[in-house]
């Protein structure tokens, strides 16, 4: 069975992910954009772009809180609780993939 979750910014649809797969602990999804991915692209795009050393994880936090600070929810197609990003569950978007963390 494979589950589907809507990202979504209030009542603003950012995004669709659609699972494919599963790397425990991690579902692997296709993303699609929403009509509001332009207010999360840039955030997203960042976390993804991290490159190496980041001893202290300052680097990591800043871009991670720019997402968090988005207000962003998954919400499940299956009408199970939704979940607020980085509280409930990780999200990492990078193109059309996503890899989700429950």
């Amino acid at each position: 069975m494979t589950a589907t979750w809507w990202l979504m910014q209030g009542e603003a649809a950012v995004g669709e992910l659609r699972q494919y797969g599963v790397d425990q602990p991690v579902f692997l999804c296709h993303f699609t954009p929403g009509p509001a991915w332009e207010t999360a692209r840039a955030q997203f795009e960042a976390w993804s772009a991290l490159r190496g050393q980041d001893p202290d994880g300052s680097r990591t936090a800043r871009v991670i809180r720019s997402i968090m600070d988005l207000g962003l929810r998954l919400v499940p197609t299956d009408d199970s609780p939704s979940m607020a990003l980085f509280t409930e569950c990780i999200l990492r978007i990078d193109g059309h993939t996503a890899r989700l963390r429950c």
